[in-house]
């Protein structure tokens, strides 16, 4: 069966106004105030204090660095300072000097082997040639030693410079005795020069003239007899030993750079004083907190920008949560602005709770930010609002708990605090999304515990601190208290928020379902009849509300009150009439109805003296809207003409005086309240009896209006007639009356 009203198909309320709870303008101040929230609690970690202060004052309190500052200058000066204490660098070059000997040996050699010419041009050719050799020597050397990258060419052209600087000059009358020499002679003399050369050049030379001092005494230990070849072979020696260690400015201004490069940097760390009381502002300080946008006018601004777009950021992700299709759209929203305006207020606990742990904890007990009950916030949505808001939040809370924390001034977020968070948050979440009862708060609580104990663990073991135990412990220890302490401060807010915003939990509802209510035990000693009509009414109406994803358990701890009203005047209701005589038989129809939809007022007045929730008094208020009372008003009618009178009231003088339902539960209890008693009027109900009567109340209240006030749509209706049906069916099995076709069915079953 389907249902069919006039107009727009869908929902049955129009889309109205309800008032600052459903306000856009609202929404969007709220929007604002979770901004500013995030803002302005992130802002004095991450944004630095500036001062208003100018050169030449006095500073009128300690000026602390807010970060890890450098002093550029500072920096800059010390760097020149390490530069300067850089000794020059002298390098070594291997000049093998004796292969310079070996050249002028063989030219020696030659030409004194030629006869044809005279002795005094050879005195004259080595008076030229063997200086020569010297220079040539040099200048080859340094040629191919800088080409091949052997040396640089710096250093090169620095050890030409001293090299020949240092020359030595052979006296005039060497060269008028060397004509004179035999070969062998040249020989013998040849081998000890190169030795001679070849030794005394294995040291470090910055002075030849050192070396040339040891020349005699090496050569006369040699085995030349001769004293005219010693002493030629002393001045060939004395000629060829030369400097072999220079400045080599390359490798000096490469190790000046690495200084400087090494020099660490002049810097004021968190904490640490730029400025002491009663100091005065120098211009080099002043261009320190000037370069730091520590200085009201030369204030850098970006920062605050960029946390004002992060701040927003989050924050819209959470709204974007909460309503799909856009946070400020016309529609009903399943939050309304109460519900926002209570999450506000919790993260505005869990984020004060969290700068109080960051305000008692330091760089050396790190460890306190264990301590942060991150996870209040999480548990306290899970119970009041929705589980899944509750994981979108617990990812902004460890964003927000990995910058509150962060002991570590040189990096944003402390990854470790927000890892430790969000497994302590989802563990609480998932322990308490069913929660039954308030120990439920604290076995969420243990779990928090256990798992932000094993998160912490599971940090160290990954920085390998291990050989750190006692922090190691206080960590877990504090880890493992947190969670504790977050169930604590649940059970203890929990009433708050549920008397403040009228918040009816799942803890209040079940709390409220016990039948050692006083309300519950007055219903059952004094209206069985009632009780039992209520109890079938509860599991109906909440079988209906699930089936739509509705609140089924306050559907059913709605009915369990909804008739408490009954109470004042039980024997008036046909329920509670056992052995005894109908009293409406014997009193006027309008006495009568009177009487009747007085219960429902009856019932809000009972349900204020025990100070229950509004949500029930609702549903027990308008589970009737303003129906009409059909037997009554037909038994005045039928008076009136048995009377001959005119009858002076219309239907509507017999309805309830409502409101309507205002709300998908309240329908659901009204709806399942007329199923049950329509149903338990049957004798012997067969499934289609069961199935036209059902489609046939629900019809007549849409075509009474009766569902206008509240958000069910058509196909929400049939959803919940087929969920009546097959509750009806399972609850009164045994009286209903089976098809031919399915009793054989059950029979070969």
């Amino acid at each position: 069966m389907s249902y069919k009203q006039s107009g727009k198909q869908g929902s049955l309320k129009p889309s109205k106004s309800a008032g600052w709870k459903q306000s856009a303008a609202v929404r969007w101040l709220l929007l604002l105030l979770f901004v500013l929230l995030f803002y302005f609690s992130l802002a004095p970690h991450v944004l630095p204090e500036t001062y208003d202060i100018k050169q030449g004052d006095i500073s009128e309190k300690n000026i602390v660095a807010p970060h890890q500052i450098e002093d550029v200058k500072g920096t800059l000066k010390a760097q020149e300072d390490a530069a300067d204490r850089v000794e020059t660098v002298y390098s070594n070059v291997a000049l093998r000097s004796d292969n310079l000997i070996g050249q002028i040996f063989d030219r020696i050699e030659q030409l004194n082997q030629d006869d044809q010419v005279t002795t005094q041009n050879k005195i004259d050719i080595y008076r030229n040639e063997i200086p020569g050799k010297y220079a040539q020597y040099v200048d080859n050397f340094a040629k191919v030693n800088a080409g091949n990258g052997t040396y640089s060419s710096t250093l090169m052209e620095e050890m030409v410079k001293v090299v020949k600087e240092q020359q030595y000059t052979i006296p005039e009358e060497t060269f008028y005795k060397i004509p004179n020499l035999s070969l062998t002679e040249l020989e013998e003399m040849r081998t000890v020069a190169q030795d001679v050369v070849r030794k005394l050049m294995g040291d470090s030379l910055r002075e030849a003239e050192t070396a040339r001092m040891k020349v005699p005494e090496l050569v006369n230990a040699s085995s030349i007899s001769s004293r005219t070849s010693r002493e030629i072979v002393q001045e060939l020696a004395r000629f060829a030993i030369m400097p072999n260690k220079f400045l080599d400015k390359s490798a000096t201004d490469e190790a000046k750079a690495q200084a400087k490069k090494d020099a660490p940097p002049v810097v004021y760390k968190d904490g640490d004083i730029i400025v002491k009381k009663g100091e005065i502002i120098t211009p080099e300080i002043y261009e320190i907190l000037s370069d730091s946008s520590l200085l009201q006018d030369k204030k850098n601004y970006w920062p605050q920008l960029g946390l004002f777009m992060m701040s927003l950021l989050l924050i819209l992700g959470v709204f974007s949560y909460l309503d799909h299709t856009g946070v400020f759209s016309s529609r009903q929203n399943k939050y309304n602005n109460t519900q926002l305006l209570m999450l506000w207020l919790i993260y505005f606990i869990t984020m004060v709770a969290m700068q109080i742990i960051a305000i008692i904890q330091t760089d050396a007990a790190f460890y306190i930010g264990y301590l942060a009950p991150a996870a209040l916030g999480s548990m306290l949505i899970t119970l009041l609002l929705d589980m899944h808001l509750a994981i979108v939040s617990s990812i902004l809370f460890a964003a927000f708990g990995s910058i509150v924390l962060n002991t570590n001034q040189n990096q944003l977020f402390n990854y470790g605090y927000g890892f430790v968070i969000m497994a302590m948050a989802f563990a609480a979440i998932f322990s308490i999304h069913r929660a039954s009862q308030r120990s439920t708060i604290l076995k969420a609580g243990i779990m928090a515990s256990l798992f932000g104990s094993l998160s912490v663990l599971s940090l160290t073991l990954l920085t390998g601190k291990l050989d750190q135990e006692a922090t190691m412990i206080y960590s877990i220890g504090f880890a493992f208290v947190n969670g504790l302490l977050t169930a604590i401060l649940v059970i203890g807010l929990m009433p708050f928020f549920e008397v403040t915003f009228g918040i009816l939990s799942a803890l209040k509802l079940v709390e409220l379902s016990n039948p050692n209510h006083p309300l519950l035990r007055k219903l059952l000693t004094e209206t069985p009849g009632t009780y039992h009509h209520s109890v079938m009414v509860g599991n109906l109406s909440e079988a209906a509300a699930e089936a739509i994803g509705a609140d089924g358990l306050l559907c059913r701890v709605g009915s369990f009150y909804h008739d408490i009203g009954k109470t004042k005047r039980p024997n008036y209701f046909i329920e509670n009439q056992s052995n005894i005589e109908n009293p409406h038989d014997t009193i006027d129809p309008k006495l009568s109805k009177s009487i009747i939809v007085a219960h429902a007022r009856d019932g809000v007045e009972m349900l204020k003296s025990y100070n229950m929730p509004k949500q029930l008094r609702d549903i027990a208020e308008q589970h009737h809207g303003t129906t009409s009372l059909y037997y009554f008003y037909h038994k005045a009618v039928k008076q009136a003409e048995e009377q001959g009178i005119e009858p002076a009231f219309t239907l509507d003088d017999f309805r309830y005086p409502g409101p309507k339902a205002q709300s998908k539960e309240a329908a659901i209890v009204g709806i399942a309240d007329s199923v049950e008693a329509a149903v338990r009027s049957l004798r012997n109900p067969t499934v289609d009896q069961i199935d036209s009567l059902i489609h046939k109340i629900i019809k007549s209240r849409l075509d009474d209006n009766q569902l206008n006030e509240c958000d069910l749509t058509m196909k929400e209706l049939e959803q919940i007639a087929q969920s009546l049906k097959e509750s009806v069916i399972g609850i009164f099995h045994s009286r209903i009356e089976y098809p031919e076709e399915d009793k054989s069915k059950e029979r070969l079953a």
